[in-house]
């Protein structure tokens, strides 16, 4: 990330270094969530925020739209999706209990959606 590497603002950040324990919807048991990011950055006003952030396809933070036929890819795109909501569940909790932030990016938040 050399926008991280590069800006002055950005005191500390790590790629997949925190871990979050999470309850699967699909079989109910602990998994561990690697957030994408961890980034502690220095605030107009002199103070810090903390901050995890997952970057992901738009089209993976939206329920999958439902098929006339129920496919293996439509089941999987619905697993996918669930988790993807328990994860994030508890990555806001985590965040909240420590006074962070949790952010979920597409490429549309990053300016990438006009390449594609």
């Amino acid at each position: 990330m050399k926008w991280c590497d590069y800006n002055h603002n950005v005191l500390e950040w790590g790629s997949e270094t925190t871990i979050i324990p999470y309850k699967s919807p699909v079989d109910s048991k602990i998994h561990r969530y690697f957030v994408d990011f961890y980034i502690k950055v220095r605030n107009k006003d002199g103070k810090s925020s903390k901050y995890l952030i997952e970057i992901k396809p738009e089209r993976f933070t939206k329920p999958p739209p439902i098929p006339k036929r129920k496919t293996k890819r439509f089941i999987n795109e619905v697993f996918t999706y669930g988790t993807n909501q328990a994860k994030w569940k508890y990555a806001n909790e985590y965040c909240l209990d420590r006074g962070w932030e949790f952010l979920v990016l597409t490429e549309k938040d990053l300016g990438l959606d006009k390449y594609g």
